[in-house]
């Protein structure tokens, strides 16, 4: 009997030693992200990241959701202590990064950017595999100018103040309005991604009495709270409406809203970077160069659909979730 416990004691000695040595090659790498509750877009990239970076794959993923800049900061920094070999940032916010991503570097550990850029010295990070925010903003002005309105009279709703996705969707709107007279922003306020505080930042024009016939929401969510009330308010919406709407994201759903003509545009947004990561941590990993851009950036290209041309084929092969 004493035999057979020694003998099963030795085996189990192995296994654990077999199974550590299966962790320890294991690539680390600390994930922070903004929740998957945000929005549609980003529930698909959260899931686009938890399907890449998987131990089948050979990654020990870490990961923090957050839309607060200070507490994903916090995370970065204890992703740091723990000694991640990788760390992945999507940022809430574009400033305020600096002194973490110095950390990282001095400790050896390689830093990507996804989906949103920060404002910082490119050579504190490794790559930035990144929606173009200014050029999908500039894309949404420009499909709007050729509606050619007499008047435009815009609610613009933003995205979570600071953000790349805020800025740049906000950037090119406001330059239209500084530079022409016919166009007034009848409110401009934050509902930081939220679908019912757009609809009450709506509710509050309409209550106003305020005229408007634009509806510029920086993600598909805000639009559709938008919506409702415009619903409630039995005011017309959409391609033969009083009230043009502009979305972002192109979930799905909102793609079906733009062939059904209810929406007017939607602006694309690629959630899918984990693999173009992947891809290149397994190149530094085998001691390659990465061949990239001098600002580092590996833009995603992305598109507008309108409800004028539209057609099923493209929300089959652009519309997120269901």
């Amino acid at each position: 009997m004493k035999k057979f416990v020694a003998l099963l004691l030795a085996a189990l000695m192995v296994l654990t030693a077999c199974v550590a040595m299966a962790e320890a090659d294991l690539i680390t790498v600390g994930i922070v992200n903004n929740p998957p509750s945000e929005s549609g877009y980003r529930e698909a990239n959260v899931k686009d990241f938890e399907t890449v970076f998987t131990a089948e794959n050979g990654y020990e993923a870490k990961t923090y959701y957050s839309l607060k800049n200070d507490e994903q900061l916090a995370a970065a920094t204890q992703f740091i202590t723990d000694g991640v070999d990788y760390l992945l940032i999507s940022a809430a916010e574009t400033t305020g990064w600096d002194e973490v991503l110095t950390a990282a570097q001095e400790n050896g550990i390689g830093v990507f950017l996804f989906d949103r850029m920060i404002d910082c010295d490119p050579a504190l990070y490794n790559a930035a595999i990144v929606s173009d925010m200014a050029n999908q903003g500039k894309l949404a002005v420009e499909w709007l100018i050729a509606q050619n309105l007499e008047a435009y009279n815009i609610i613009h709703i933003q995205g979570a103040m600071g953000s790349d996705a805020q800025l740049g969707r906000t950037g090119a709107l406001d330059a239209q309005v500084a530079a022409n007279d016919n166009w007034k922003l009848v409110v401009q306020q934050t509902a930081t991604w939220d679908e019912a505080e757009a609809k009450k930042i709506t509710e509050s024009v309409i209550n106003a009495k305020e005229a408007f016939n634009v509806i510029y929401a920086e993600n598909d969510g805000m639009a559709k709270g938008a919506v409702a009330a415009l619903d409630e308010a039995g005011i017309t919406h959409g391609k033969d409406g009083d009230v043009i709407v502009i979305g972002f994201d192109c979930n799905r759903w909102a793609l079906r809203e733009v062939l059904a003509g209810n929406w007017n545009y939607d602006g694309q947004c690629s959630p899918f970077q984990a693999q173009v990561i992947s891809d290149m941590i397994q190149k530094l990993e085998a001691g390659e160069t990465l061949e990239l851009p001098e600002d580092k950036k590996v833009i995603s290209e992305e598109k507008g659909f309108d409800a004028a041309t539209i057609t099923q084929e493209d929300i089959d092969a652009y519309g997120l979730g269901e």
